[in-house]
């Protein structure tokens, strides 16, 4: 609705309000001239009040409606029951209807009024509300806030007690309609919509107002600055900000509606996908979990999430001893009333594995724990089966020893194809563990998803170094493209699939991957990161091509050439094999172990591409050859 639309609403009402009220309390018919003219000049009144003070500038829609209505609904049942006991005692009432009417509608203002006055004394704003005739302006003792976000967000923000703090004053908003340009939220003007930007900048420089912060209350706005503008607005020491849990889903956590800089992963990504929290809810609650690799980036995330859904006990199990002291403190602040165990831990230790699993009788388990470094997995091929391989099998065995109801096995797109004995590893490692799954109480899922930014072994840290010292940022090859996505939403996504899965009548034959939206080059994303510290890509900083390291691929994909894939729910998909896979064997199994205990490099690779040879073969088995006898 327009503001023009409003006024004029404004002055309708009040015409005919100043005719109700006389036809109420003297009996003057409505259209008796003399009434038509001091009803006109009402109207006229209400427009010059509605110029000085402007208050059609406050959306209607941001009017809190539910207390109101709570209010007049109390002033009318109190009205007609002071008329029923009226009439049951036979008393009458001077004025009849028009008396009850108007008590009502002083009544339910004075309700009314009388909490406006209270709120507004607690806020501090009674003063001023009623004196001043404009916005207020920011306070000049407290650096200013632009807020970038469609208009309901903002005035809920602003509404919030103690959203800011003393922290920061509002200087406008910027929304991405503009016909909401010029209405009033809270008594911070819409400054424009967000295309308007570089001018509304200009103009409070100019008015003396430049913003020393900008909130970002949604993802879609921020990936519409682009990174060379958020890189200048960095370079000039203008924050960027965000409410403190609008990604993660642990807000529950004390985030609350305090706020917090916008990382460099978040910058980066995509706008996240949204998903229902309810289902990793309806799985975790009340129930004990165990999460291996709890200290490393996606575990960590795992516990927080696990942690927020309200687990009975979560289990924190790790081998790196200052991982696991960290986010053990991090979770024990954050939900003190969490039962919760830090359990130092070897995944390549079986027999203390199973120790662990029988104490604690998880009966959902997170295996996170891995070794995830391409080159380094490449260099160490014998510890990259211990961990990776063997290590899962151990989870895998525990879990079902302990009668543990869902095991879910994180897993990468570099299993997809293998050209990395990591990428080998891993998918071996998916084919043990569902082989756990078949015929038992224990379901087996195996999530499979991309690169995470910020997690071990991402690129994005490396990136960062080499900006920071000046360059050159280097990168194997201009064509090399990978999909992304942050570590909350990857861990969201993750729980999700797990939660599908666990209310599937049948357990999945395939692999769950996780929508990674479309894949971005390696060289686009380095430009990215240097125009995101205000500097230019080859000029500033160099970056240069090294050449593809061995294991190294151009592309990822997330689905074999023996798999297909089918929708499984928003933002997961199934992977299902073409045909029932081979089995591996435990004397396979076996060989490879006592190759990598022995350090024997070259078997343990010539070992383990076999299995994935096996694994991704497309051609149905060879039929053994039947004998044969002839009757003579």
């Amino acid at each position: 609705m327009g503001r023009a639309v409003k006024v004029g609403a404004h002055m309708a009402l009040a015409f005919m309000g100043l005719l109700l009220a006389q036809l109420l309390s003297a009996g003057v018919a409505p259209f008796v001239p003399s009434a038509l003219l001091l009803a006109a000049l009402f109207a006229g009144c209400a427009l010059v009040v509605e110029i000085l003070f402007q208050v059609e500038r406050s959306p209607w829609r941001f009017f809190a409606a539910s207390d109101g209505l709570r209010l007049a609904r109390s002033a009318l049942l109190t009205t007609l029951t002071f008329a029923l006991l009226a009439y049951l005692a036979g008393v009458r009432q001077p004025g009849g209807l028009r008396t009850l009417a108007a008590a009502f509608m002083i009544l339910t203002a004075l309700l009314a009024g009388l909490r406006i006055v209270r709120r507004a004394l607690h806020e501090r704003m009674l003063v001023d509300s009623l004196l001043r005739l404009r916005p207020a302006p920011a306070s000049p003792a407290l650096p200013r806030l632009l807020i970038v976000g469609a208009a309901n967000e903002a005035e809920a923000f602003l509404r919030a007690p103690a959203a800011l703090g003393e922290r920061y004053a509002p200087v406008g908003v910027l929304t991405p309609r503009a016909r909401e340009t010029g209405d009033e939220l809270g008594g911070v003007c819409v400054l424009g919509a967000i295309g308007d930007f570089d001018a509304v900048m200009t103009q409070l420089r100019d008015g003396g107002l430049q913003p020393a912060a900008l909130l970002f209350l949604t993802d879609g706005p921020l990936s519409a600055f682009g990174a060379e503008r958020l890189g200048r607005l960095k370079t000039e020491g203008v924050r960027l900000l965000r409410r403190q849990g609008l990604v993660d889903m642990n807000a529950g956590g004390g985030g609350g509606s305090h706020l917090r800089e916008i990382s460099l992963e978040e910058l980066l990504s995509r706008a996240p996908v949204r998903l229902d929290p309810e289902p990793v809810r309806a799985l975790v609650a009340g129930r004990r979990v165990l999460v291996t690799g709890a200290g490393g980036s996606i575990g960590s995330e795992l516990a927080r999430q696990i942690a927020a859904s309200g687990p009975a006990q979560l289990t924190l199990l790790d081998a790196a001893e200052a991982n696991l002291f960290h986010i053990d403190r991090e979770l024990g602040e954050a939900w003190p009333s969490l039962a919760r165990r830090d359990v130092l831990c070897d995944v390549r230790d079986a027999a203390r594995l199973h120790l662990v699993f029988a104490a604690e009788k998880p009966e959902i388990v997170f295996h996170a724990a891995a070794l995830k470094h391409v080159t380094l997995v490449e260099n160490h091929p014998c510890e990259g089966v211990r961990t990776n391989v063997l290590g899962s099998r151990n989870v895998a065995a525990a879990a079902k020893a302990c009668g543990a109801a869902h095991l879910v096995l994180i897993s990468t797109d570099k299993a997809v194809a293998p050209a990395s004995v990591m990428g080998a590893t891993k998918r071996v490692a998916e084919a043990v563990v569902r082989q756990f799954g078949g015929g038992g109480s224990t379901r087996v899922n195996v999530v499979r998803f991309g690169n995470v930014l910020g997690s071990a072994g991402s690129v994005v840290p490396i990136f960062q170094h080499q900006i920071a010292r000046g360059g050159p940022v280097t990168l194997t090859d201009a064509q090399v493209e990978r999909y992304f996505m942050t570590i909350p939403e990857a861990v969201q996504l993750v729980l999700r699939a797990a939660a599908l899965s666990a209310v599937d009548p049948e357990p999945p034959v395939g692999v769950l991957t996780l929508e990674m939206g479309e894949p971005v080059k390696i060289i686009d994303l380095a430009r990215r990161m240097i125009e995101l510290q205000g500097l230019v890509p080859d000029r500033d900083i160099e970056i240069r091509i090294t050449g593809l390291r061995p294991g190294e691929k151009l592309t990822e994909a997330l689905v074999d050439v023996n798999e297909t894939a089918r929708p499984k729910a928003p933002g997961v998909t199934e992977a299902t094999p073409l045909r029932p896979l081979a089995p591996i064997t435990p004397a396979a199994l076996a060989k490879l172990e006592a190759a990598a205990l022995a350090g024997d490099e070259f078997g343990v690779r010539q070992q383990l591409f076999a299995m994935v040879e096996g694994l991704r073969d497309v051609a149905p088995p060879k039929r053994q050859p039947v004998e044969t006898r002839t009757k003579v």
